[in-house]
């Protein structure tokens, strides 16, 4: 299976405490620190192909995945807002993405979360070399 499939298996399993739909299904939630413990940290029965955070997020931006910044409303009296802290903070281990092909509603778009081409290599000069490659040798 890609990436996409395993990802909405895992979704779908009640297997991972971890993972899970947010936002109606439009969102990916997870629990980072559990899910390095739960899924990455498997001996032998690996999902993916990584044991570590920062690669899976980079397989979640190249399916075309991006973060989610949750926006709290935050109270105007000091203890309701000490305690909206405390709640915020448990949730800064929470990392949503969203991914406008992965929907847990339509899931025949599943089929168009595709693998972003790479661009390795490619530094800030790099559109300045392709216009000087598709010039004509007279400058024009």
């Amino acid at each position: 299976l890609r990436f996409p499939q395993k990802l909405w298996k895992m979704l779908e399993s009640s297997k991972f405490q971890s993972i899970w739909w947010s936002e109606g299904g439009k969102c990916v939630a997870i629990n980072k620190d559990l899910f390095e413990v739960e899924v990455l940290g498997r001996e032998g029965q690996q999902v993916f192909h990584t044991q570590k955070m920062k690669s899976f997020m980079r397989q979640l931006n190249a399916y075309g995945f991006t973060k989610v910044q949750r926006d709290f409303q935050r109270s105007a009296s000091l203890p309701e807002f000490l305690s909206e802290e405390a709640a915020v903070s448990a949730h800064s281990q929470i990392l949503y993405y969203y991914n406008p092909s992965f929907n847990r509603a339509h899931p025949w778009l599943l089929g168009m979360c595709k693998r972003r081409a790479a661009l390795k290599g490619r530094g800030p000069d790099a559109e300045e070399m392709d216009e000087r490659h598709h010039r004509s040798p007279d400058g024009q």
